[in-house]
């Protein structure tokens, strides 16, 4: 008999779990609510595309198991394999941090790149079936199993519905239809704003040129403001900056270039795009907030799965969000093959992205006038150690490799903890942080500093 799975969204998290499942089932349709650009280009139910993305090596590793070919693809496109730390310009809470090869690395490409390079390769199998300008408007079944959708063209019955549809999902309402017991929601709200520019960059810093970050500083009792620029295919810099609330970054040109001049901790964004050529207008999002649906907390119908964005959505700035979606793909994928049920398989994808959670919003709540909750005593006791590795990371590799590996997802979280680095940050800090942006005389010159 035929097997046939409903992906719900064709965005990335739905095209890498139309990928995880095409070798356990006969056919695969993804319904997409928006009309698909035939290359990478932007679209509507995609707003944050035009901000900056990571992909980092944790997840980039996933989707390369999932979609062979994926990395040469995306290399061959034009889009930079940056080492980490290696090629990491970061300034941190405590300050500056070195620069040295690692393990891990992060692919710097624009998010229609990397959507429309996932979709080409997936859409080649053809078990994989995608249907543009089909939204789905609610489950079939009931509060023990689901059995398919309805979409435009009437029901469509399946063996297994996957919701990859992302911030936009409406599978609560849809569940609570079916008379399941409603999921807790936790929202964690910094209010933060972002404010995007792509620019050309200067002749000679296109091939080549490192990452730039500039964190915000959550310690003290103001709106945090950050920025990263990130280089893209094309010789370009895509340059993100943003603010929580009451520090919003202004969507303006002037507005955008004072904010990057004078209102970061460091002004080394505002003397590196002083060099090149602007290519847009400022481009704006809000929609930010920090929010999962506690779905490991009740029992859904069988036959029902969600992950990605439609699960746990986090504050983008983290760089977390595609990476926790072809995780949960993965783990999808091996929960099936095991034999366990769907409710398992959903219990394991809400655990894949507990840390990216704590991550996230053990920074996001310090922030003034954050909203969902307050810091409490656990979060004043992270934050303190946190703020001592990073120090210690400075100079002790053992503690910045664990800390880059948590952050890129290659690595646990539990990693942070382990008995060595335990032992470093005890013993502190050997040397403090630098004292600027550890860029090379080359690169200097290459940006034109």
């Amino acid at each position: 008999m035929s097997t046939r799975v409903v992906v719900i969204g064709g965005g990335l998290a739905g095209m890498v779990t139309a990928a995880a499942l095409r070798g356990r089932f006969d056919e695969i349709v993804v319904l997409e609510r928006d009309k698909l650009p035939g290359g990478a280009e932007a679209r509507k139910g995609v707003p944050q595309a035009v901000h900056a993305h990571l992909m980092l090596s944790g997840g980039a590793r996933v989707i390369e198991s999932l979609v062979p070919g994926f990395l040469d693809r995306m290399y061959a496109e034009g889009a930079h394999d940056a080492n980490a730390p290696g090629d990491l310009v970061t300034m941190m809470t405590v300050g500056w941090m070195p620069r040295r090869r690692g393990s891990q690395f992060f692919v710097g490409a624009s998010r229609v790149l990397l959507d429309w390079v996932v979709r080409d390769l997936v859409a080649r199998d053809q078990r994989v079936r995608i249907h543009t300008e089909s939204p789905v408007t609610e489950l079939i079944g009931d509060a023990r199993r689901v059995r398919g959708v309805r979409g435009p063209d009437g029901v469509l019955e399946a063996d297994l519905v996957v919701d990859a549809a992302g911030r936009g999902t409406r599978a609560p309402k849809w569940l609570g239809e079916l008379g399941v017991d409603e999921a807790r929601t936790e929202v964690i709200d910094s209010g933060l704003a972002y404010s995007t520019r792509i620019f050309q960059a200067p002749e000679a810093a296109r091939t080549r040129f490192p990452v730039i970050n500039v964190q915000p500083d959550s310690r003290v009792p103001l709106p945090g403001r950050g920025g990263g620029l990130q280089p893209i295919e094309g010789g370009r810099w895509i340059v993100t900056v943003s603010g929580t609330r009451g520090g919003e970054p202004p969507t303006t040109v002037d507005g955008y270039t004072d904010f990057v001049n004078n209102q970061l901790r460091h002004p080394i964004l505002g003397e590196l795009i002083a060099r090149a050529e602007p290519l847009t207008e400022v481009h704006a999002s809000r929609s930010t907030a920090n929010r999962r649906y506690r779905y490991d907390e009740v029992e859904l119908p069988e036959g029902f799965v969600a992950l990605g964005d439609s699960v746990a959505a986090f504050n983008p700035v983290y760089g977390h969000g595609m990476s926790i979606a072809a995780h949960g793909a993965f783990v999808l994928r091996a929960i099936l093959a095991g034999g366990g049920s769907t409710r398992e398989a959903q219990r394991a994808i809400c655990k894949v992205g507990v840390g990216a959670w704590q991550m996230a919003t053990g920074q996001d709540v310090h922030f003034p006038d954050v909203r969902g909750t307050r810091p409490g005593r656990l979060d004043l006791a992270r934050r303190a150690y946190v703020d001592r590795m990073s120090l210690t990371a400075v100079s002790r590799p053992r503690v910045y490799d664990a800390m880059v590996g948590a952050f890129t997802l290659a690595r646990p979280m539990s990693s942070l903890m382990a008995p060595g680095v335990l032992l470093d940050v005890l013993r502190g800090p050997i040397d403090p942080p630098l004292a600027g942006p550890p860029l090379s005389t080359d690169e200097r010159r290459r940006a034109g500093l």
